[in-house]
């Protein structure tokens, strides 16, 4: 598949960097506080049982990995990946408030050459981050290597929305906006272009359905968020009695929840 973000990952690493101390301002007034939510529905979905082992690729400043780790308990354990080293200081910082240093590991690395085994881990999850690497089918294949027959793959994405009336207001918003207010917020106007415009370039939510369907994904459906600025996917690694009765790829992605909160 074709890279879905030319911009190398050096280049990406040292934005974030850069930004990593004002992101989860920027991020809130961004998302005028609701990525908050998306994230709680997107835990109550999932329903992370006690005890699981779970990989967040692209944490972040941690809050994901936090509320999957608060979720496994103290028998679980999760570990958190980001190309950038000042996000994950960020990170690291939340982790010791949180006291979760025991059931934590944050790790500098690369989501589309996971340094892990098949078959490792039983969720696996990426969010807002998906949009920022060079080749997200890639990554999608290296989360279902690494997650176990069974296991969860979830993917919490900012999205397009469908609607021409909304999506209008959405250009102007993500566009215009956004960077004026990393300009003013966070001093880093170029970067909230960046930022702005790999929502705008990033595949739509069907598309990444289909992506996560080709990975080997079954079960594979999507909720959007706030009239389809973002949008979660899910998936689940088939077992082998799975591959027997595999459903049609057709049936599969039909499949398309509604969140209570935010209607599609």
């Amino acid at each position: 598949m074709a890279l879905t973000n030319h911009t190398s990952e050096k280049s990406v690493a040292h934005l974030f960097n850069q930004i990593a101390p004002q992101y989860d301002q920027m991020n809130s007034i961004i998302s005028l506080g609701t990525h908050r939510l998306w994230r709680q529905r997107v835990m109550d979905a999932m329903h992370v049982a006690p005890g699981v082992s779970a990989l967040d690729l692209c944490c972040g400043t941690g809050d994901w990995t936090i509320s999957l780790a608060q979720a496994a308990g103290p028998s679980g354990q999760v570990v958190g990946l980001d190309l950038s080293s000042e996000m994950l200081a960020v990170a690291r910082q939340k982790v010791a408030t949180a006291q979760l240093q025991s059931q934590i590991t944050l790790k500098t690395g690369d989501a589309m050459h996971l340094p892990y085994p098949d078959n490792y881990f039983d969720v696996v999850t990426i969010g807002f981050g998906l949009r920022n690497v060079p080749d997200a089918q890639r990554v999608l294949n290296e989360m279902t290597r690494v997650v176990k027959p069974g296991g969860q793959v979830v993917c919490l994405e900012t999205s397009q929305p469908t609607n021409p009336l909304v999506h209008a207001g959405w250009q102007v918003y993500f566009g215009h906006l956004v960077p004026l207010m990393g300009r003013v917020v966070a001093h880093h106007y170029q970067a909230y272009q960046y930022l702005q415009r790999t929502t705008h370039e990033f595949v739509s939510a069907s598309t990444l359905a289909a992506m996560f369907t080709q990975a080997g994904l079954i079960q594979v459906h999507f909720t959007r968020f706030n009239l389809g600025a973002a949008a979660v996917h899910f998936g689940v690694k088939p077992r082998p009695a799975d591959r027997l009765t595999r459903l049609p790829r057709s049936l599969m992605l039909t499949k398309t929840q509604r969140c209570p909160l935010f209607l599609n």
